[in-house]
């Protein structure tokens, strides 16, 4: 009988699906929780990239249920946000219907490789029964604080109390306010002043702020979703803008961040990048006098991590945001209008492109008398989150340096070549170590500064300018932000026909029926609105980040209508045991989603500090794109050769072009490629040798680049299973590595070789006599190779052990049952088709998913030995018995650590260690 794998897989994913194998109940074995990160159904479907992290965890969901595991590993769909939007905008359809169209292909896609997910559990963020929940949520952010002396999030109304009984005068709050009040100015307060006080204490607050606007895409971007100053959706140009935005006070969490990942099994290169993004830095806050104070502003405070180069400040930055920039008068019109203006944000970061504005006042330098430092406002250097400002130092800082060069501010040199301190009065001669030490004592005796820790963190805008998102559950009661009623909820984000953005005006702007009627507690037209009765709903949209950071809860109990959560179930599943995802996500999401774990656990309502026990960054998966080249300015292109040519004095930009429209030798289709981009029908191809050539580059796979290979193609062509273990041999799993189609045909071979170890004459035939001592070693020491490799998440290595015994058996021609039994089960996790028809046709009732992994019995395992001769510069000295399986490294480390080895290099250098592997180590000292 031949390996028909289309016969075989359509067969057992029927029976999969019919008998709801993958259905996963709590029960008493212990748990264990595999999650993808949350794909969105992109109108595209799946690419052979996207599919490396779905088979990862399919393979280790199996592996773990044959390990007597309760495995939840639930998919759902991403389905509110930016791509679904501009896909609809793009088709002319509306996002709820592309969104059910694209995510049935995505589960057709998905259903078709054989991936193992509970799809009882399955859920979409745009579905109004789960983003109830996201409301409810941000409701209680809304009516939270951050209460800094229990580091810990508390209810407002708590807050509200202690205003009442004492003022804010023993609150030691996250808060952006400095404003002091006892209990009787409290009282005294109107409504709306009280409220605007609160805000500057809830977690989820309303304030102006400068955001990065995009027009072209009509919202605010987060800066993970911006790449190399655009768009990461559509690569259009962002602005600095100034925009009354909705925030989540997340810099409240920044030291919890941090502390958190040291209970995350994750890479260093995650935790740095974690690391990084929260910033933490430790320095001083100085207070340097205004010369020119008004209102409450006689002094500004900055933060700098290096106050030994306080002699080198030649200037200093507000943001746009600081209250004195908000408060101040210009001593010219141009400031005003600075404020207000839109500021391309920085790609080259020339100096054409540097932005700001004198302020026309002076703050004292702390240490030189008379000597006045002009301020600035402006967005071009990244200001101190808590500050709002930064010291410019040019002469050792490069954006300061870029900034005084187009201001004609002064350049001081403050460290020699050294790293000593010049020009600097009192700390010359010092490095910059002991100048620190001494310039901090200074700053702190003469109450000029403070030492604090401060966080580069900022809090997260929340508003989005668009339609396809959760609606924000507020109204407006005369400018005061209202909470819908909890049992009102949700508030269901309304049909409207033009979902197109437009200018900053939300979609939701246009909506017939968005007001709220406080008196009967429902939505009604807005021509009622009377701002007596009936009010503005809010109009802005939740960004794609917040369904996102809560749906791993909601997968252990999707089906809850009456809480977000149960007890029990959280308590049984608790968080997610690994979590598999690319390496892009491992900053905004990330950190989104252990902030809104945090903030749960405070509440009360879970009970674990960190949502992820293990992080599992994929590498990518390379394809080889095609770029051909275009006069900027012109409708003209060049074939790539000429690039460097005749032509060298046009300017050039790289157009992307869809691999299928690319013939042999890198030959561009022009006929085919004019009729899929009719934007270019009429231009001018400038041929070479009688052809267009394209450049072929190796990058990520992308369907921006056109370079996507489609699954549905491989798996028609080689069957799921092949596809699958070609995914997982293709190298280890979080390192990149480049799709190549010619090299899948050993794969196929190897499953052929396989199917033929239980197949005679196209018969299927197994053998009952036992096995041989020798063939119970190989398999044995398989089982206990393949389990480590599995438990390491190197699946690259397992397969190539499977096929090293394969290859075995097929020499020894062993169809025995005591082997072939076991083998098929070692495979499963990797190859689950051909094990199930294996599995069947082997007289098994079950699905092989139920049976417990081989069991490794120890006394088959025979211990082989090498026997190192260790020498010293060419000579023998002694000999060193290993096992064969040791580490290289461990054996360096225990031959350096040997006694002798000590005693031979007393006094002398070690040079190097030669080591060749099961032959000798030779030491070179001298």
């Amino acid at each position: 009988m031949e390996y028909n794998f289309r016969e075989i897989e359509k067969r057992w994913q029927i029976y999969w699906k019919k008998h709801n194998i993958f259905h996963t109940k709590e029960n008493n074995k212990k748990k264990y929780y595999i999650l993808n990160m949350f794909p969105y159904p992109s109108g595209t479907g799946l690419h052979v990239g996207h599919c490396l992290g779905y088979i990862a965890s399919d393979v280790y969901a199996r592996y773990k249920r044959a390990k007597k595991y309760n495995v939840l590993n639930p998919i759902g769909f991403d389905s509110f946000g930016l791509p679904a939007e501009q896909y609809a905008i793009q088709t002319g359809k509306h996002p709820y219907d592309t969104t059910l169209e694209n995510s049935r292909i995505y589960k057709k896609q998905i259903n078709k490789i054989g991936l193992s997910f509970d799809w009882n559990r399955e859920l979409y963020t745009s579905n109004p029964n789960y983003y109830r929940w996201t409301q409810w949520m941000f409701i209680q952010i809304f009516n939270s604080w951050y209460d800094k002396n229990n580091e810990q999030a508390k209810p407002i109304s708590l807050l509200i109390e202690e205003f009442n009984k004492n003022g804010n005068n023993l609150v030691n709050a996250n808060t952006t306010s400095n404003y002091k009040f006892d209990s009787k100015t409290w009282k005294k307060f109107s409504l709306y002043k009280k409220e605007s006080v609160l805000l500057d204490y809830r977690l989820a607050f309303l304030c102006k702020n400068t955001v990065n606007w995009c027009p072209d895409l009509g919202t605010v971007l987060a800066n993970d979703e911006i790449k190399n100053g655009r768009s990461e959706r559509g690569g259009h140009p962002i602005y600095k803008k100034k925009m009354l935005q909705w925030h989540i006070r997340i810099s409240a969490y920044a030291e919890r961040l941090i502390k958190g990942l040291n209970f995350i099994n994750c890479s260093k290169s995650f935790k740095k990048l974690q690391y990084n993004w929260i910033g933490k830095s430790t320095g001083i806050s100085v207070l340097l006098k205004v010369i020119s104070p008004f209102e409450d502003f006689h002094q500004i405070e900055l933060f700098t991590s290096h106050p030994e180069m306080i002699f080198g400040m030649t200037f200093i930055i507000l943001s746009p945001n600081h209250p004195f920039a908000v408060k101040m008068s210009f001593p010219h019109k141009n400031g005003e209008t600075f404020l207000s203006k839109e500021f391309s944000i920085n790609i080259n970061e020339n100096t054409k492109n540097i932005s700001g504005i004198f302020t026309g006042n002076y703050v004292f330098h702390p240490f030189i008398s008379n000597k006045r430092i002009p301020i600035y406002i402006s967005n071009f250097i990244s200001v101190n989150q808590k500050t709002q400002s930064v010291i410019g130092i040019p002469g050792h800082e490069e954006k300061s340096k870029k900034f005084a060069k187009k201001f004609g501010i002064e350049i001081i040199k403050i460290l020699d070549f050294n790293k000593k301190c010049i020009n600097s009065n009192f700390l010359n001669g010092l490095n910059r170590k002991q100048a620190k030490e001494k310039i901090i004592k200074i700053l702190v005796k003469n109450k000029i500064g403070v030492l604090q820790t401060s966080y580069k963190i900022r809090d997260a805008i929340f508003s989005r300018q668009r339609y396809w998102g959760e609606p924000i559950p507020i109204y407006f009661k005369n400018k005061i932000p209202k909470t819908i009623p909890i049992d009102k909820l949700p508030i269901i984000l309304p049909k409207i026909d033009n979902f197109h953005p437009k200018d900053e005006t939300p979609p939701l702007g246009r909506a017939k029926n968005w007001a709220w009627d406080e008196t009967n507690m429902k939505i009604v037209p807005n021509i009622l609105i009377d701002h007596k009765n009936v009010f503005p709903i809010e109009t802005s949209t939740m960004p794609s980040w917040a369904g996102s950071s809560w749906y791993y809860l909601r997968y252990m109990d999707v089906h809850n209508n009456q809480f977000f959560i149960d007890k029990k179930k959280e308590n049984y599943w608790k968080n997610v045991d690994l979590y598999i995802g690319g390496s892009e996500h491992s900053t905004g999401h990330l950190i989104y989603a252990r902030f809104w774990h945090k903030f749960l656990l405070d509440r009360g309502w879970i009970t674990t500090e960190e949502p992820f026990k293990k992080i599992l960054n994929q590498g990518m998966i390379l394809s080889y794109s095609a770029i051909i080249i275009k006069v900027i300015g012109e409708n003209i292109f060049l074939s790539y050769g000429l690039k460097n040519k005749k032509h060298a004095y046009f300017s050039f930009q790289e157009v992307y072009v869809d691999l299928s429209l690319i013939k042999k030798n890198n030959e561009l289709n022009i006929h085919k490629f004019k009729k899929c981009r009719p934007e270019f029908y009429s231009s001018v191809f400038i041929l070479e040798r009688g052809a267009f050539f394209c450049k072929r580059k190796l990058e990520k796979m992308s369907k921006s680049k056109y370079n996507v290979i489609n699954p549905d193609d491989i798996y028609e062509k080689y069957g799921s299973d092949t596809f699958r273990l070609y995914e997982m041999f293709l190298g280890p799993m979080n390192q990149s590595k480049p799709w190549d189609e010619k090299k899948i045909n050993g794969i196929k071979n190897f499953l052929i070789k396989f199917w033929c170890l239980f197949h005679k004459n196209k018969t299927f035939q197994v053998s009952e006599v036992n096995p041989t001592f020798q063939e119970l070693e190989i398999l044995h020491s398989s089982i206990k190779k393949i389990q480590n490799k599995i438990k390491s998440f190197s699946w690259n290595t397992s397969i190539s052990l499977l096929m090293i015994m394969t290859n075995q058996f097929t020499t020894l021609k062993c169809n025995k049952r005591k082997i072939l039994e076991p083998l098929v089960q070692l495979i499963a996790p990797f190859a689950p088709h051909v094990s199930e028809e294996l599995w069947y046709k082997l007289g098994k009732k079950k699905s092989v998913l139920f049976y417990d992994f081989p069991v490794l019995n120890p006394k088959y395992i025979v211990k082989k030995e090498i026997t190192y001769p260790i020498m010293f510069n060419g000579k023998l000295k002694f000999l060193e018995k290993f096992d064969s399986s040791t580490p290289i490294e461990k054996i360096k480390k225990k031959i350096l650590n040997h006694p002798k080895t000590k005693s031979f290099l007393k006094e002398k250098t070690l040079q190097k260690l030669i080591f060749i592997p099961k032959k000798i180590i030779n030491i070179l000292f001298k």
